[in-house]
């Protein structure tokens, strides 16, 4: 998934400003795809140069309200079906599993706990998101519901994952 993608469909739900659009990837996307306020914007302005997006409104303080342009919808539903994902792992926590063995086995079971730990904390947050998504019938919150469902899933997995790692640690 690209940056680029994510900022067409949230557009396709409706005009946004560049700070809406952050507050609404706060809430939606950023376990999906994290973005910072300055790569969303800069972001926006690529896609306005290839007339995928255009500037709806200008408003006080420079605001500008972007809308999809219908080349900028028809780049996303190219994308969403007929572009096959990448697919591509990379993991720098499974990394470092591989080479546990370079450190004592506390430090090793220490290791595994604390990823453990982390991916609780991080479905706790996505847990937190449910309420925002669940509220909406809108697009963005049924298949964020969808999304949501993945996420937690995968993440509990890999808490079992990670306490039985720690268990084949003796």
């Amino acid at each position: 998934m690209s940056l680029r993608h994510a900022v067409l469909g949230l557009l396709s739900e409706g005009a946004a400003s560049g700070y809406d659009l952050m507050k609404l990837f706060d809430v939606s996307l950023a376990n999906v795809w994290p973005a910072t306020q300055s790569q969303l914007y800069s972001e926006l302005g690529k896609l306005a140069e290839a007339g995928l997006v255009r500037v709806a409104a200008e408003g006080p303080r420079g605001r500008k309200e972007y809308s999809i342009t219908d080349e900028g919808l028809a780049e996303l539903r190219h994308w969403v079906t007929e572009v096959e994902p990448t697919r591509v792992m990379r993991s720098d926590m499974l990394l470092r599993v591989f080479f546990l063995h370079q450190v004592d086995r506390l430090k090793a079971r220490d290791y595994l706990r604390r990823q453990r730990e982390l991916v609780a904390q991080h479905v706790e947050r996505m847990e937190g998101m449910r309420e925002y998504i669940e509220s909406g019938e809108d697009n963005l919150s049924v298949y964020g519901r969808i999304a949501l469902e993945y996420g937690l899933r995968l993440g509990k997995a890999q808490c079992e994952w990670a306490e039985w790692a720690e268990e084949q640690i003796r």
